[in-house]
């Protein structure tokens, strides 16, 4: 791992709560949530020859049932542009980060390499437009920005998570500039999108983070066994183009602020 690349102080052993922390599951009712979550990506992964000619909306609502079949209710706050070149940023705690991104807008994903080796996962990221990043390459950003600029001048949705780094909820990292750089040079806005994941009750939920040196099996059957966890995604105004100097400016003007409660001003959509 290269020395420049951000990391976050959060590990599982640290700042996780397990299924014993939060009520648990009963093993079956864990089980068939892994096994519905496993039958819809596959399904994903049957349909994506036919991506361009699916509805966004079916998109989003397919992206709803992800997260849902994990055993996680959905909040989603605000709308972004359906059509045009936009860079959705978003803080990063959990893989179902992901599918809650893609719920607000579908988009190619800004990942790193070692996401196409997830099982099943994998193989719909790879299949699904995927920008894989080389992490240990810093002499790739050029190039991987000119990529993300010219997916974004064709008139694509380009997904991101700036911090670099997965955090557990309760702190968060410091939006990375490179990425910004993109929608810069090809003069599109960034949409600003907030995710945090709370119990029932109001508190803060960590079981769905994805952490250190975590293991994807273990983050999923901690989700899949956890009770009452409630995902809220908050989609907060677009930053347009030109409206910052430079890309610290940009990355200053997107960065979501530190606070766990979202200002719920828009339609709420509940899965």
């Amino acid at each position: 791992m290269s020395a420049w690349l951000p990391t976050a102080p959060c590990t599982p052993q640290a700042c996780v709560e397990g299924s014993a922390a939060v009520r648990a599951r009963s093993v079956p009712r864990a089980v068939l949530r892994l096994t519905a979550l496993l039958l819809l990506l596959l399904a994903g992964i049957a349909l994506t020859p036919f991506g361009a000619r699916i509805p966004a909306s079916l998109v989003r609502r397919w992206c709803r049932w992800i997260v849902r079949a994990a055993g996680v209710r959905v909040r989603i706050s605000g709308v972004a542009a359906p059509t045009g070149g936009l860079l959705l940023v978003a803080n990063h705690i959990s893989w179902l980060d992901i599918p809650l991104l893609a719920a607000v807008r579908p988009a190619r994903m800004l990942a790193k390499t070692e996401v196409r080796s997830w099982p099943v996962a994998g193989a719909l990221a790879a299949r699904g437009g995927t920008l894989f990043i080389d992490r240990d390459r810093l002499r790739a950003l050029p190039d991987t920005v000119a990529r993300i600029a010219g997916a974004l001048r064709d008139g694509a949705a380009v997904a991101a998570f700036p911090e670099g780094s997965t955090w557990c909820g309760r702190a968060q990292g410091t939006f990375r500039r490179a990425v910004f750089q993109a929608a810069l040079d090809a003069g599109v806005p960034v949409q600003p999108v907030r995710i945090g994941y709370r119990l029932s009750g109001g508190t803060a939920a960590t079981a769905p983070a994805y952490v250190g040196e975590d293991t994807l099996l273990a983050s999923l059957w901690r989700v899949a066994t956890a009770r009452g966890v409630i995902a809220e995604v908050e989609v907060r105004d677009p930053v347009p183009p030109g409206s910052s100097p430079d890309r610290r400016a940009l990355a200053r003007a997107a960065q979501p602020p530190e606070t766990t409660a979202p200002s719920w001003t828009h339609t709420v959509l509940v899965a």
